[in-house]
């Protein structure tokens, strides 16, 4: 019971997963959201704790940030490191999953024949963030892994591992590998604990990109996979606050990551350090809203109030399948051009958009997509062209969701693909008739 009488989610019995469980979503009554993984979703305990959070802060903000949020941050950081199996002080707190990543590539001490590895499949923002590197003195070079579909754990890594032995290899070289956990366009789980131990062996450092790993992805027992360098956001599958995110260096490599982005005034000079300096810099970069941070308390407690990781994950995992499978009918596509086996898949699915490969520019029709789902039938999911396999839509199961989320899709995107043939054979043919 709370102070006024009323009754907390956390003395009720939690409803069934599916339509049931919006009555703890925040989302306006007529959307349909089957894209959970872009963004994530606030659950309504957890927005209220924030709430309170905030005007606890705005009471008395120097005493908020000169005595209240340091011992939360350390809390947050020891719940985030038992439930990714870290040790607590291998754990900080950061906006998002590529600032983390952009924090560790930027404080390398790159020369001009190391190499930085990225995928055709990395994050955009990460992919580009490895150019810049490249684009600066002394110039390191980025070697790209296309890889190719239909696609298997066993050829990922058989790729992977010749891709690392390709390489022209010299003295003091180093390499370091952008890992996508799970790829986000497609999405698909890569086999990134054995890629981990690939890199060990080809004496290459592992930078992990898990942005949609925590909350999807069980037993993840960091210690024993053991990476160089790992980062997940947190307001994606594990419901905190956007944004916030984990950054996990293991303590043999904390040396390496000389200062935080923007440098903390927690900054020493690595020559006058006395002992670590890790944990002390990330704990203050310069004045931010904390509250994201705070939230992942209440989003954890409201995960085990909902039955825990397993329970909420093998729903998610069950909708995303049978959900994809009728999307596919409704279509007259396929679910599992990219992913035949199904062992690639978790929580988000890639279903094939009934549209020609060369309908036009990749840029137009995308925008096309997203006005007339999501403007004009407040239904959504992610769309997206991938070279040589055409269009695809991404969609994100959560604990809301059911297969006739799905049925709307498909019958939202037999409408919108028609249009949209129609209107770009219309365009192609003003052009026409202008030159």
């Amino acid at each position: 019971m709370t102070a006024r009488g009323i009754v907390s989610w956390r003395d009720k019995i939690p409803p069934q997963f599916g339509r049931a469980m919006l009555e703890y979503f925040p989302f306006d009554p007529g959307y349909t959201n089957l894209n959970h993984g872009s963004y994530g979703s606030l659950p309504l305990p957890v927005m209220e704790a924030c709430r309170v959070l905030d005007s606890e802060a705005e009471s008395s903000p120097d005493r908020w940030m000169k005595f209240t949020y340091t011992p939360r941050l350390i809390n947050v950081r020891q719940r985030i490191a038992a439930l990714i199996g870290a040790k607590t002080d291998e754990c900080v707190l950061v906006p998002n999953a590529s600032h983390a990543i952009s924090t560790v590539l930027r404080n390398i001490e790159w020369q001009k024949d190391d190499v930085i590895v990225a995928f055709k499949t990395t994050y955009n923002s990460v992919e580009r963030t490895a150019q810049y590197i490249s684009d600066t003195t002394p110039h390191p070079a980025v070697s790209t892994v296309a890889l190719t579909f239909p696609a298997s754990s066993a050829k990922v890594l058989a790729q992977f591992r010749d891709h690392l032995r390709r390489l022209p290899r010299k003295d003091g070289q180093k390499i370091v590998a952008i890992i996508d956990s799970i790829a986000s366009l497609p999405a698909l789980l890569l086999p990134w604990k054995e890629m981990v131990q690939i890199c060990k062996e080809e004496s290459v450092l592992s930078l992990i990109d898990a942005a949609h790993s925590i909350g999807q992805e069980i037993n993840l027992d960091l210690n024993k996979a053991d990476p160089d360098f790992w980062t997940s956001n947190c307001h994606k599958w594990l419901y905190a606050k956007r944004s916030c995110a984990v950054l996990y260096v293991p303590f043999r490599n904390q040396h390496i990551i000389k200062s935080t982005f923007p440098t903390s005034q927690e900054y020493i000079s690595p020559s006058k350090r006395n002992g670590p300096n890790f944990v002390e810099q990330f704990e203050w970069t310069a004045t931010i809203d904390f509250v994201p941070y705070f939230s992942v308390v209440t989003a954890l407690d409201f995960r085990q109030w909902l039955g825990g990781e397993e329970k909420i994950n093998a729903y998610c995992r069950r909708i995303a399948l049978q959900g994809t499978k009728r999307l596919a009918q409704i279509l007259g596509t396929s679910a599992t051009a990219l992913d035949p086996s199904g062992e690639m898949t978790l929580n988000m699915t890639n279903v094939q958009l009934p549209l020609p490969p060369s309908l036009g520019p990749a840029s137009v029709v995308s925008g096309k997509l997203k006005k007339k789902l999501l403007l004009e039938r407040n239904i959504f999911a992610t769309v997206f062209f991938l070279e040589g396999m055409g269009w695809w839509t991404r969609c994100s199961a959560q604990v809301w969701t059911e297969v006739g989320d799905f049925e709307k899709l498909g019958k939202a995107l037999v409408e919108v693909c028609s249009e949209i043939v129609k209107e770009m054979q219309v365009d192609e043919a003003k052009l026409k008739s202008k030159l």
